[in-house]
């Protein structure tokens, strides 16, 4: 009696085993493969920065106000590429957001859903539900969850 049940033990205990792995993986379990996106992403900024004196040069004729509103933007839009690769690496098998080419279904839709940037910033150092707590667990930096909820909040909804 004891014999049979041994086995149905085992094989009920290996099948939870796979689902779990399967539902970590699926959600961007792993932390290495942000870092490691994040800090091929940081090379391309490194490199326009050192373009810019030659840029400044050219422009050096513009207000100061004009000056500062560039390079505010200039941030920005370092920030959303950043942030674009950490959804996609991490958030993307999970939820759907059409300006990032995702379209997973375990999530909410983030297009449908459009959520603010204090709300995608609670949401992703906390997680909830099946979303793992990506800050809480230290899979995410903070500049990274930063610049992933700067870009969903700007472009959800936007397609």
């Amino acid at each position: 009696m004891i014999a049979s049940k041994t086995p149905k033990f085992l094989i009920l205990f290996l099948i939870l085993a796979l689902a779990g792995a399967v539902v970590v993986a699926g959600c961007g379990g792993g932390g290495s493969s942000s870092s490691e996106a994040t800090t091929e992403e940081a090379a391309p900024p490194a490199e326009e920065g050192e373009e810019e004196p030659a840029e400044e040069e050219a422009e050096s004729e513009k207000a100061p106000a004009e000056e500062g509103e560039e390079e505010a933007g200039a941030g920005e839009s370092a920030l959303l590429t950043e942030g674009k690769t950490v959804f996609t690496t991490n958030c993307g098998s999970c939820h759907t957001l059409k300006e990032a080419g995702t379209s997973g279904e375990i999530g909410p839709n983030l297009d449908e859903l459009e959520p603010s940037l204090a709300t995608v910033e609670h949401q992703v150092i906390n997680g909830g539900g099946p979303m793992p707590a990506f800050g809480n667990e230290g899979i995410l930096k903070p500049n990274e969850i930063k610049a992933v909820a700067t870009y969903v909040s700007s472009v959800a909804g936007t397609e």
